[in-house]
């Protein structure tokens, strides 16, 4: 008989976190949305997992049962990726400590790095996914984005996971853009894993969720007693909605990823189009390494219009596609990401594929650049012209 370990992934997804059936009850429970509950008189909280809301929920533990399945790990969920991110280093960073970051990773960790970080003795350091890294003697943790958001670069885990472990370092992927069904970082050496659940995970648009996975028992334990201090958690009904729309995740992930080689197949043939970069790209400069690293692709696409009215001519003359922030939903979305403080150029685009039928997403996707026209701030075309 096959075993769940030999499950693939839409069998994975289904059943991921479910409790054992049982006559009469639900597949997946309903919310609890308890804040205290009733104690045992004699024993008080030991007598039962749950004794208070803020560290204890059964609703939010079957989705850390669910997504650690997914990861490979112990999972423990927060109230968004940024709540999870900023959590785990400040839980494992300490004054005169050494991080090194992605130069190209999410613009809001950056920010709370120099900002907060080391406002409080932390040597902030930076270096781009694609590289060159640094010598990592000295440093404590080595935090990556791989494919970084919003460029879509991407670095080789395995091999920095090695050259960090053997400077002494612990190493922390963000997997977010990959989510758990395009790899696991944990399988690939990395100490813990961090993600914004809100984005493809989910995918619905509907809630905020953020996670850290690990297999270590003190890095597990620094976590949960800094989410348990802070009462950065979810709430019940997030944490059920999340674990309902884990049951879809391969089906959602395989028509993105279907709709982002259409798109960026469409994109690279047309001359008043820039910069567009998706790793599935066989020229494109991260393909080695994800096709030897990934198990499956993005649904994002990024590209250059020239100017940020050429975007806006283009999002309104199309049908389909919305412009909106984050990532990962059932809609195709693009978002200007200069106008958030991300270091991109006015006319940079991060293109979010949907679940649309592909030929209808290509069709709408064309006549609405069509319609935009030119800008005078569009770059020309040119061999180089996706770098």
């Amino acid at each position: 008989m096959t075993g769940e370990q030999d499950w693939r992934d839409g069998t994975r997804c289904v059943h991921a976190g479910l409790p054992e059936p049982a006559p009469g009850e639900p597949f997946l429970p309903g919310p609890v949305f308890a804040a205290p509950y009733h104690l045992d008189p004699w024993e008080g909280p030991s007598a039962s997992p749950n004794g208070y809301g803020r560290p204890d929920n059964p609703t939010r533990r079957l989705l850390e049962s669910a997504v650690g399945e997914l990861e490979g790990g112990d999972c423990r969920v927060f109230a968004s990726g940024q709540a999870a991110i900023t959590g785990l280093l400040l839980a494992v960073l300490r004054p005169g400590d050494v991080v090194l970051l992605p130069a190209d990773g999410y613009y809001a960790v950056r920010s709370f790095a120099t900002r907060t970080l080391a406002g409080i003795g932390v040597d902030v350091r930076f270096a781009p996914t694609a590289g060159p890294y640094p010598e990592l003697d000295g440093v404590r943790l080595v935090l990556l984005e791989s494919p970084a958001n919003p460029g879509l670069d991407v670095c080789d885990i395995a091999a920095l996971a090695a050259r960090a472990h053997a400077a002494g370092a612990l190493v922390a992927v963000d997997n977010t853009t990959a989510t758990p069904l395009g790899q696991r970082p944990l399988d690939l050496g990395a100490d813990v894993v961090v993600a914004s659940g809100t984005k493809a995970l989910t995918g619905h648009s509907d809630l905020l969720l953020g996670y850290v996975a690990t297999r270590s028992a003190e890095l597990l334990t620094a976590v949960t007693d800094w989410r348990k201090t802070t009462g950065a958690v979810p709430g019940a009904f997030d944490a059920w909605l999340a674990h309902r729309s884990l049951a879809t995740l391969d089906l959602r992930l395989a028509r993105q990823t279907a709709n982002a080689e259409a798109v960026a197949r469409t994109l690279v043939a047309r001359p008043d189009v820039a910069g567009v970069r998706w790793p599935g790209l066989p020229d494109d400069p991260a393909h080695p390494v994800a096709a030897a690293q990934m198990r499956r692709l993005p649904g994002l696409v990024s590209f250059d219009l020239g100017d940020a009215d050429r975007v806006a001519r283009f999002v309104a003359a199309s049908r389909l596609v919305a412009a909106a922030t984050s990532f990962g939903g059932l809609h195709t979305t693009v978002d200007r990401r200069a106008q958030w403080g991300d270091e991109v150029t006015p006319g940079f685009v991060r293109l979010s594929c949907g679940v649309e039928d592909p030929a209808d997403v290509v069709a709408d996707l064309t006549a609405a650049l069509d319609a935009a026209g030119l800008s005078c701030g569009t770059p020309t075309t040119g061999p180089d012209r996706r770098r």
